[in-house]
């Protein structure tokens, strides 16, 4: 029959298929077997991550312990000078105009030591040039020193604890002081002056390890040997002018000291 399978040729085809091993129907639409079926795909592997690079380990910089060496190594105030210009770890250089070393004599029996340039001073890369070190001048002068004195005995020699100048003046933060120290030591020891004046509390602090100017004035203390005579510093003088008798005092100190034998 046209369009119609007949019972027999049914039968032929289920015998056929029980001949091939079906023998049981287990799903409500025939399935044909002999189709031929694309091969499974395998699913594509996960793309492998790449293993994380460690860390770049920069070492950690001794930036007292290079001071150190640079400091060292200079034989004379101008290889210091240098070297300290040179010194490349102090931010406050980055915002200053100039680097201010030091003026004087150098051969001078009294060195003094600041806390840093002012204005004035990074302008024109001298320390103690402005209001302050016009006070000073005045202030040596009246025991008979001064910068430009042709006589070494009658001298003085000038310079900073820190070589550039701060923001808006401010203090020298303690690490800029660490920096800065083992370049201060050297040249204290290349100059060798028999006494030292230190200017206000972060010249104190630096190299003596202590703070509180106006307990430390009018007191000696000691640095690497040298005797050491604390200090109001001019700035602080200039605002408050009732403290210049005691400053007036330590300068008096000070001449005792340098006309003993």
């Amino acid at each position: 029959m046209d369009g119609e399978f007949s019972r027999e040729a049914m039968l032929a085809a289920l015998a056929w298929q029980v001949e091939l091993g079906a023998v049981d129907a287990i799903g409500e639409a025939p399935v044909d077997r002999f189709e031929v079926k694309p091969e499974p795909k395998a699913a594509p592997a996960a793309a492998a991550k790449p293993e994380p690079h460690a860390p770049v380990v920069v070492p950690e910089v001794d930036v007292v312990a290079e001071a150190r060496a640079m400091a060292a190594a200079a034989g004379s105030l101008e290889a210091l000078a240098a070297a300290q210009e040179a010194f490349p770890h102090c931010e406050l250089k980055r915002g200053a105009r100039n680097f201010v070393f030091a003026d004087g004599r150098p051969e001078a029996r009294v060195m003094v030591i600041g806390e840093g340039p002012g204005a004035e001073e990074d302008a024109q890369g001298k320390p103690f040039v402005g209001r302050s070190g016009q006070l000073l001048d005045r202030m040596f002068a009246a025991i008979g020193l001064a910068r430009d004195a042709e006589d070494t005995a009658a001298a003085l020699y000038i310079t900073n604890v820190v070589p550039w100048r701060p923001p808006q003046n401010r203090d020298p933060e303690p690490e800029e002081l660490a920096m800065m120290r083992p370049f201060v030591e050297r040249h204290i020891e290349l100059a060798a002056p028999e006494l030292i004046v230190l200017m206000g509390n972060p010249a104190c602090g630096s190299l003596l390890g202590k703070r509180g100017i106006t307990r430390l004035r009018g007191n000696w203390h000691e640095f690497a040997g040298v005797p050491v005579m604390p200090m109001f510093h001019p700035s602080f003088l200039l605002r408050r002018a009732e403290m210049k008798r005691h400053a007036w005092a330590d300068l008096l100190t000070v001449k005792a000291r340098l006309e003993t034998p």
